[in-house]
């Protein structure tokens, strides 16, 4: 991916994420398949108010590590939010409890309206006959949602017609009008024009004061612009914990990406094309 994402620096780590107790806690979380480790006995400490940065190399265990957390792979040891246990649940038991996911492909209903879209997503409690009536009246939760991704103009608009970075922020407004309070997102800027990544990550930042912001990502650029604290996972475990500065300076990471040297902006985004599965 060319160019790079300018915004202001990123805060410092435990910044807003000190204002709050823990939101979201992972105590030895494992995952396997077939004998094969792909997460590797995880610890994670997720505040409000972070917008943590998961990276690594390609098989690193990313996606995986959120698969667990949000009930899609088994896995054992522990994800608690806010002290309620997660591993073992239905996804949609997790969903209900405030943890809400994206995946690196848009899931919205591109026959729908953006409208409908967020209709249907704050209806989730709802029975399906009253899904099917449309409301008379626009939730205040969602005129809130429209305007804080940015689609306020759009909101009749099929969905299926939206450019590719209005659709990942379509995905995160479901998110916000079910009252997610975790959200967890792989890589929501692939293939995202240079602009669009900036917005995405301004929107990050208004959406994440309130709530802890996961991301899975390659980019580094955008990395670097936004994230208030990093996470490195190599082999399924935890390599470094920090800052960006902090990670960027641990030779453990610069081992991983490039072998020796400093992990600049030229020599990590040569490892982060790779596409984890």
């Amino acid at each position: 991916m060319s160019g790079s994402v300018e915004a202001v620096k990123a805060p410092e780590m435990g910044g807003n994420a000190g204002m709050s107790s823990e939101y979201l806690e992972v105590r030895g979380l494992s995952v396997s398949f077939d004998g094969f480790k792909a997460v590797d006995n995880v610890d994670l400490t997720l505040l409000q108010g972070d917008l943590r940065f998961l990276i690594g190399p390609n098989g690193a265990g990313k996606t995986t590590l959120v698969d667990a957390i949000t009930g899609l792979v088994p896995a054992t040891g522990s994800a608690t939010k806010s002290g309620v246990e997660l591993i073992g649940k239905k996804v949609h038991h997790i969903a209900r409890l405030g943890v809400g996911r994206t995946f690196q492909t848009a899931s919205v209903f591109e026959d729908l309206s953006v409208l409908q879209n967020l209709d249907i997503a704050a209806g989730a409690g709802r029975s399906a006959l009253t899904l099917l009536r449309r409301r008379k009246d626009v939730l205040p939760q969602i005129e809130e949602a429209l305007e804080t991704i940015g689609l306020t103009r759009q909101r009749d608009t099929p969905a299926g017609i939206l450019a590719h970075g209005q659709k990942q922020w379509l995905e995160i407004g479901m998110l916000l009008v079910q009252n997610a309070d975790v959200l967890l997102l792989d890589e929501p800027v692939a293939g995202m024009s240079l602009e669009e990544r900036e917005e995405t990550g301004n929107l990050l930042r208004r959406i994440g004061g309130e709530r802890t912001v996961v991301v899975v990502e390659h980019d580094m650029d955008f990395m670097r612009a936004f994230a208030t604290s990093v996470t490195v996972l190599a082999a399924g475990k935890v390599l470094s914990e920090g800052t960006v500065a902090q990670v960027q300076a641990d030779p453990k990471v610069q081992a991983v990406y490039l072998g020796t040297g400093h992990v600049d902006g030229t020599a990590v985004a040569s490892a982060h094309d790779a596409k984890e599965a």
